[in-house]
């Protein structure tokens, strides 16, 4: 029991004895480095990446959207695309809403 005590005790700060702020902060920056390049750049990245094929995409592609349809972009506007899901029905979706282009034959992969 004494000797728990006396851990305790030499494991405590004097009073008056405060760490550096500078030796905080480095560990902190460390994690938040960390943070950066694990998770907040790939996300960035993938990020722009989505936006770069949206922009590219042109009346004629077959998309797969973020619900599940399948079409062909008959006609690109600005904020939504007008998609040919089968003969005779057209439907707008949201630019956003795109989540793979489809080449020629390509059937969707299950997630």
């Amino acid at each position: 029991m004494i000797d728990t005590l006396s851990f305790l005790a030499m494991a405590t700060p004097a009073e008056g004895q405060q760490g550096s702020p500078f030796g905080m902060m480095v560990p902190m920056l460390f994690i938040f480095a960390i943070f950066y390049f694990m998770l907040i750049r790939p996300q960035q990245r993938k990020e722009k990446e989505r936006k770069r094929m949206i922009d590219e995409l042109k009346t004629g592609a077959r998309v797969m959207f973020s619900g599940g349809i399948i079409g062909t972009v008959t006609n690109v506007k600005d904020a939504v695309f007008v998609i040919k899901i089968a003969d005779g029905v057209k439907i707008e979706v949201a630019r956003g809403a795109v989540s793979k282009i489809l080449e020629k034959g390509e059937k969707p992969e299950e997630e």
